[in-house]
């Protein structure tokens, strides 16, 4: 009985240093809903021109696009820009219910910490890509994407869930196939920034969030 005793107090301190040390309050519905919103976008940017999306060409200096213009450029800038805030909206309505029913600030050192570490990995690669277009590389913004966003994971892991860590070594590996095939780069984004999200998120939620 003792060591019982001994092994729940053991637990609930694990458990109290857990929520002191980390945030684990990240939803899993909200990865889930994050890899939707990026499918849709994809679908999007093909579905009313496929013909321009060329997967034999397979020139990093030229596009991941063949005959690409600068209007679909745009638009594929454009929905990304809008997935990515929706995705934020959507994650910290849903952080926020997860917290409050953890009784976790959604706002607190920790949470600052963990999007400080996040936040400088992303902003350098959005710098980067805005670089890339402005020197119309076109076919290393969806590797720069998946690169960048899977090292802003893996720096934010060591202040949240393991399991986000390994998602971020995922987007790396996957952005650095993306770089030897530009001409498969949105299908491999829809992979990275939606199936990937899907499956993610599912097994966040039913690890933690039930």
């Amino acid at each position: 009985m003792e060591e019982k005793e001994i092994h729940d107090e053991l637990s609930a301190i694990r458990g109290l240093m857990e929520r002191s040390s980390k945030f684990i309050s990240l939803s899993g519905l909200s990865g889930i809903l994050a890899g939707v919103y990026a499918l849709i976008g994809a679908a999007v940017v093909y579905l009313p021109a496929p013909e321009a999306f060329d997967h034999s060409n397979n020139n990093p200096d030229s596009a991941a696009l063949h005959g690409v213009s600068d209007f679909i450029i745009n638009i594929f800038a454009t929905i990304a820009i809008l997935i990515l805030f929706a995705s934020i909206l959507t994650a910290f309505i849903l952080s926020r219910r997860q917290a409050k029913r953890k009784g976790q600030p959604i706002w607190g050192t920790i949470s600052k910490v963990l999007l400080f570490h996040m936040a400088i990995p992303l902003i350098a690669g959005g710098i980067f890509i805005l670089i890339l277009i402005h020197h119309s590389y076109y076919g290393m913004i969806v590797p720069i994407m998946l690169i960048f966003y899977g090292l802003s994971l893996v720096s934010a892991s060591n202040f949240t869930f393991t399991d986000v860590k390994y998602l971020g070594l995922l987007e790396i590996a996957l952005g650095l196939v993306a770089a030897c095939f530009p001409g498969y780069g949105l299908l491999i984004w829809a992979i990275g920034f939606g199936v990937l999200h899907i499956i993610y998120g599912s097994m966040m939620y039913l690890k933690y969030d039930r």
